[in-house]
């Protein structure tokens, strides 16, 4: 993973020198999962990391295309030890989204995005005794959005509202509990 993430750096480093007028940002983001469901019940945020690239300003809006990689994590030991195991669950979103530039509100810039969720749940540890080394994934709609206030012309803050709609593996996971995931996210970007 950390090779990955690199490897992402390098990436959005040659594109910062290769262009003088570009439209990308890159973001670092706390995930904070919310709510009354699986994730919000058990799960706490680590990182967050997004890289996006805006293609095409109508008017007020500009449009564009983003990617976040997020990581949450969740640790269990209950009955003594009894059962003992741990959650990394992975966040792969690529999204299309619309921010606004309105000119009375220089600094400021809402946003609304709409895409897809991959989460993959990698769990290890023991449950009664037997080992529990699995990968499980997940997937749905994401809907987002958030606002972004400009600290500088290149450094911004944000904050920004992820609603998940995951699909239904059988009857039993058909529940909004199952099924609906809320993630709040706060962190700054660096337009490049």
């Amino acid at each position: 993973m950390k090779r990955k993430l690199l490897f992402l750096l390098f990436i959005f480093l040659t594109v910062k020198l290769s262009s003088q007028n570009s439209k990308f940002n890159l973001e670092l983001n706390y995930p904070i999962p919310i709510d009354n469901n699986f994730v919000g019940e058990n799960y706490k945020g680590i990182a967050d990391i997004g890289l996006g690239y805006k293609f095409l300003k109508l008017n007020i809006i500009e449009f564009g295309i983003s990617l976040n990689g997020g990581i949450l994590q969740t640790e269990t030991d209950q009955s003594g030890g009894f059962q003992n195991f741990n959650v990394t669950t992975y966040l792969v979103q690529p999204r299309i989204f619309g921010e606004l530039n309105f000119e009375s509100i220089k600094k400021l810039h809402p946003k609304i995005g709409l895409g897809y969720t991959t989460m993959i749940f990698d769990v290890s540890g023991t449950f009664n005794g037997l080992s529990l080394p699995e990968q499980n994934n997940r997937n749905g709609f994401n809907f987002n959005f958030g606002i972004n206030y400009d600290i500088t012309e290149k450094l911004f803050c944000q904050i920004q509202y992820d609603f998940v709609k995951l699909g239904a593996q059988n009857e039993a996971s058909n529940t909004k509990f199952n099924r609906n995931i809320n993630i709040l996210k706060i962190g700054f970007g660096y337009r490049i």
